[in-house]
């Protein structure tokens, strides 16, 4: 098992890969949440579905689709 200190894992994409997550998951469920509060069903439903699209775009633009990715030759 590899050991890593916690200046490594700062210096590393981890912490920003945990804040699209945390913002795309968790910050558009609140948004989506209190707009459903404040009676505003659908355009928290829009901002959910906006916010989660969003991260997943992120996250595959980002990270995914620079990997070179190639089956045996």
């Amino acid at each position: 098992m590899v050991e890593t200190t916690l200046s490594e894992f700062l210096r590393s994409d981890a912490p920003l890969v945990a804040l699209v997550l945390f913002v795309g998951i968790a910050g558009s469920g609140v948004a989506r949440w209190g707009f459903g509060q404040l009676g505003l069903d659908v355009l928290g439903q829009i901002i959910f579905v906006m916010g989660y699209s969003g991260m997943v775009f992120v996250l595959w633009y980002g990270w995914i689709r620079p990997l070179n990715i190639t089956g045996p030759e």
